[in-house]
């Protein structure tokens, strides 16, 4: 079962990290099957990455490359490792290329129909899926303010995606949580690899610990299974594990990201 289950959170992963990026020009998505490397066209890590490695024999061939790649562009980036990452000394590997690892995740699935109704969350906040430009442009706000001063690449980002992300068919789907009028949370529900993911969850520093997170959570959780997704995963911070467990979440593997 975690076999599979680390197949549905790399696949997902994939779509979330990579749809973007093969929709627009002065983006790359490299999204072969053994490894998948993505390039916004800006210096930020937060939008180059590399996920999913399925390496053989040339592992260390292909991982000189890859890292060759983005010092040609002068571009900083995260690789990403997972449960189901090939070859088993993976992050080894990497600290011998050079990198280094700069945080450990931990991997998390519920089943849907498992997930609580959330009668008890915050009656103030109100959660929309992003339909707007504006809309796009307040999610990325709640992003960019986990950095101090705001992540200028990541508000920019998402000004160049809003038109694909917003398009009908798109998987990635942003959601906004509003207490007065002003925006305090944020969500990602990706529907990709059979499986929904969350991504992006996000509470402005100032309206945090009041229920908003948990409440930006459950809400994408139940629009898929509304619509007949019966599994989620999702990557943990350590200090996030709490919360997702009371909304059916268990553990299932480690992620680690590595960085030069």
């Amino acid at each position: 079962m975690t076999t599979v289950l680390a197949e549905q959170l790399d696949r997902n992963f994939r779509v979330h990290a990579g749809w973007v990026h093969a929709q627009l020009p002065g983006m790359t998505a490299r999204l072969d099957p053994d490894l998948a490397l993505v390039d916004c066209g800006r210096a930020c890590d937060t939008f180059n990455q590399v996920l999913g490695a399925r390496l053989g024999e040339d592992a260390d061939a292909r991982i000189a490359a890859t890292i060759t790649f983005f010092r040609e562009r002068n571009h900083p980036f995260a690789w990403w490792t997972g449960p189901g990452d090939l070859p088993a000394d993976l992050g080894h590997r990497l600290e011998r290329a050079g990198l280094r690892a700069a945080e450990t995740e931990v991997a998390m699935v519920a089943r849907l129909a498992e997930v609580p109704s959330g009668e008890e969350d915050r009656q103030d906040l109100t959660i929309l899926r992003a339909r707007t430009p504006r809309m796009i442009d307040e999610f990325a706000g709640i992003l960019a303010a986990n950095w101090a001063p705001p992540d200028e690449d990541v508000l920019a980002f998402y000004r160049q995606a809003a038109p694909v992300l917003l398009q009908p068919d798109s998987p990635l789907r942003m959601y906004v949580g509003f207490v007065a009028g002003q925006a305090v949370a944020a969500a990602e529900l990706c529907l990709g690899g059979g499986v929904a993911g969350l991504y992006n969850i996000a509470t402005l520093a100032t309206q945090r610990r009041k229920g908003y997170g948990t409440a930006i959570t459950r809400q994408p959780l139940l629009d898929a299974r509304a619509e007949g997704v019966e599994v989620a995963v999702l990557q943990a911070a350590p200090d996030g594990v709490g919360i997702y467990r009371r909304l059916g979440f268990t553990e299932f593997g480690v992620v680690r990201e590595y960085k030069p």
